[in-house]
């Protein structure tokens, strides 16, 4: 036997075994996108708002709720179109015409809207009131007062009945009332599903096989059978079944479905490849490093799905109001009542029920409900297709807000692939020595200067490092050959001469250079002179942040000369050099503490208390793992013109929930006053339940609506 209990925000499964009761955690696969605390590990309805959970794992399709619900609006609609045909049509009257409405609603309030009915009074026993309280009160009240009407009229005093001895019946309202609740419930999961459409295809771009290199040839093999060090090719026009790293070939291949960036990237050897991207016109051999879940795409995945279960601060103030709006909604049902069974015109008590029934189902908060969730679902679904990963929905709204952005220099503004451009060896130190020693430690960074002396020490081998620490922002020490080996600034190496640099440039960097120094055994052993080129796109990405009225600052922990020639080149106004990750951080909090909304965008180790410091951090998709935990936004190909997407990104998501709350509450302060007969002295109309039904549906339609432009948001 197996039940289901909860503790905190997780769900349990108990299972007796011989007497022995096993408490196991289980797996959350379903949680409600509005309350994503109400999570299980099978289907259900939430027990906040009522809702279908839904499937936590993006790969789910989720069709079977919207299926189930489909069916019951088919049913629902087929009995409701004969039964609005004889309450309208007056083929048949009298008691039989009632009889044969009753017959007709019948299924569709206990078949159809079982479930609706389910979930209300699941509502009123926990105490938890919600949508579906007001549409069981207002269904079953319009239900039950017919169907005594038409069991019993004699119950009714004469002034609530016609000339021929019958009280009035709303079968029609209570089964059209269902239908169109069934109706909205069906457009909602079918929102959900077209929200969910961008992750499922980012999943649909790894192929089913790949062509795997082997001792025996090659062969076609199911995706699934690769491992870490397998050699796949890649031929022309296929997409890449894995990460990996070029280890023969060059060509260009198309990142476009997973960065957003729409010009190919120039693979080489040793460069990164992401599964999914296509390969151009050239054939290439590529080591396998990553499958399955560790794969960046996977990785994509799981950060989309957790983003879009996340709410939104509006979400929350949204949950308060709906927590004091049904209640609120019951009390000003009852007054209605009350006020036309006092004073209303006869027969007084059907239209004191239409009033009540029709507050009721008017003021159903599924808009209200739905109008956050629904635009960061969207929203953050459109920034996965554009490279832009958004980790939760508050960090949206904080993106809406920026007007600064600091931006790192290495591997941000630059291609983050620099190169050696000379060596300046210190008297008794040879050139190949002094880059075979700084690639020995270096081996053990992950900073793009670091990767450029290891390339540029060549294939022999290199001296075993140990005792290794990197200082941030400083450089990099350890001991190798027997030698103590320090890589890194002047300060930090012990020195800023190099001594004889046998007819070299010395120790002095050239505009665009970075300076990297180097000692053995605390002495100056020589320098190494780094150039990073700008990335292509650069200018065009800070000119797209200008137009968007947000200001630059360039932050580096690279010499002065560096810096500057960087920010000449384009044309950013405020630029800080030899910057150590603390004062980058010092950086970012002294421009909030002006007013400023901060974002910092960077890639490396030395980035990231900034990145954890700043309204938003950014971190560039290519860059360190410290960088990339410590952000809430990741540009899944490390373009710096990610960064204005993900500002467009906020700010229309920002719009579109302010949009839907404004539409959602606009609604209500109109619709359940009409309900409830405000207008009826003026212009002498009531609206009718299935009015106010269409109404409600109405209304989850052009949230729903409102949120999937989002979809085709320029970015």
């Amino acid at each position: 036997m197996a039940r289901m209990v909860g503790t905190g925000n997780a769900y349990y499964n108990i299972i007796a075994e011989d007497a022995a009761v096993a408490m196991e955690p289980v797996r959350a696969r379903y949680a409600c996108p509005m309350h994503p605390e109400a999570a299980s590990p099978r289907p259900g309805d939430c027990p906040h708002c009522g809702m279908a959970l839904e499937a936590t794992d993006p790969a789910a399709d989720d069709r079977e709720a919207y299926r189930a619900a489909r069916r019951r609006l088919a049913a629902g609609a087929a009995f409701a179109v004969p039964l609005l045909a004889v309450a309208m049509g007056g083929a048949v009257t009298g008691a039989a015409g009632q009889w044969t409405q009753l017959a007709l609603a019948a299924p569709i309030v206990f078949w159809a809207g079982a479930p609706l009915f389910a979930r209300g009074v699941e509502s009123l026993r926990t105490g938890r009131l919600n949508m579906y309280t007001l549409i069981a009160l207002g269904v079953g009240a319009a239900f039950a007062f017919s169907a005594v009407a038409t069991v019993a009229p004699g119950l009714f005093p004469a002034a609530a009945r016609g000339a021929d001895g019958l009280a009035a019946v709303w079968f029609e309202a209570a089964g059209v009332i269902v239908v169109l609740a069934l109706l909205g419930e069906c457009l909602e999961l079918r929102a959900r599903r077209r929200a969910a459409g961008a992750v499922r295809s980012l999943l649909a771009l790894t192929p089913e096989t790949a062509r795997v290199l082997g001792p025996h040839g090659e062969r076609d093999a199911p995706v699934g059978e690769l491992r870490p060090g397998d050699s796949v090719r890649l031929r022309p026009g296929e997409r890449a079944p894995c990460d990996g790293v070029v280890l023969s070939g060059a060509g260009a291949m198309d990142e476009s479905p997973i960065t957003g960036e729409s010009r190919p990237v120039e693979k080489r050897p040793g460069d990164r490849v992401t599964g999914g991207a296509v390969n151009g016109t050239a054939a290439l051999v590529v080591e396998v490093t990553a499958v399955g879940e560790d794969t960046v795409l996977a990785g994509i995945v799981r950060m989309v799905g957790e983003a879009r279960r996340s709410r939104a601060p509006y979400q929350r103030a949204a949950d308060r109001a709906a927590a004091i709006f049904v209640p609120a909604v019951i009390a000003v049902a009852a007054a209605a009542f009350a006020v036309w069974l006092a004073a209303g015109p006869a027969p007084a008590l059907n239209h004191a029920l239409l009033a009540a029934v029709s507050v009721l189902i008017v003021a159903c908060p599924c808009a209200l409900g739905l109008a956050a969730p629904m635009s960061v679902a969207v929203a953050v679904g459109r920034g996965a297709g554009a490279g832009v990963l958004v980790k939760d929905a508050e960090t949206l709204e904080r993106l809406a807000a920026i007007d600064t952005v600091v931006i790192d220099k290495t591997g941000t503004l630059t291609e983050g692939r620099p190169r050696v451009v000379r060596a300046a060896p210190a008297a008794g130190v040879s050139e190949a020595e002094l880059l075979r020693f700084a690639a020995s430690v270096e081996r053990a960074s992950e900073h793009p200067l670091a990767a450029a002396i290891v390339a540029a020490a060549g294939p022999d081998a290199l001296p075993e490092a140990s005792d290794v620490e990197a200082a941030p922002g400083r450089g990099i020490a350890g001991a190798a050959g027997g030698r103590r080996v320090r890589v890194g600034n002047a300060a930090f190496a012990g020195g800023d001469t190099v001594g004889d640099t046998g007819g070299a440039a010395g120790g002095a960097a050239r505009p665009g250079e970075t300076l990297v120094h180097v000692s053995l055994d605390g002495a100056p052993a020589g320098t190494i002179a780094l150039a990073d080129p700008l990335r292509p796109g650069a200018r065009a990405a800070l000119a797209a942040l200008a137009e968007l009225g947000v200001s630059v600052v360039l932050a580096s922990g690279d010499a002065r000369a560096a810096v500057s020639a960087a920010a000449d080149a384009l044309g950013i106004a405020e630029a800080h050099a030899g910057m150590l990750p603390q004062d980058k951080a010092r950086l970012v909090a002294d421009l909030r503490a002006r007013g400023r909304r901060v974002a910092m965008a960077g890639d490396g180790i030395n980035d990231a208390p900034a990145l954890a410091g700043a309204d938003v951090g950014i971190a560039m998709g290519t860059g360190a793992g410290a960088a990339i935990e410590s952000a809430p936004v990741t540009l899944a190909g490390g373009e710096l013109a990610g960064i204005a997407r993900a500002i467009r990104l906020g700010r229309a998501s920002l719009a579109n929930i302010r949009q839907n709350l404004v539409f959602a509450f606009a609604y209500n302060a109109v619709g359940v006053p009409a309900a409830a007969g405000v207008f009826y002295p003026l212009f002498g109309v009531l609206l009718s339940p299935m009015l106010a039904a269409a109404a409600m549906s109405l209304s989850s339609v052009s949230v729903i609506g409102n949120a999937l432009r989002l979809r085709r948001l320029p970015l």
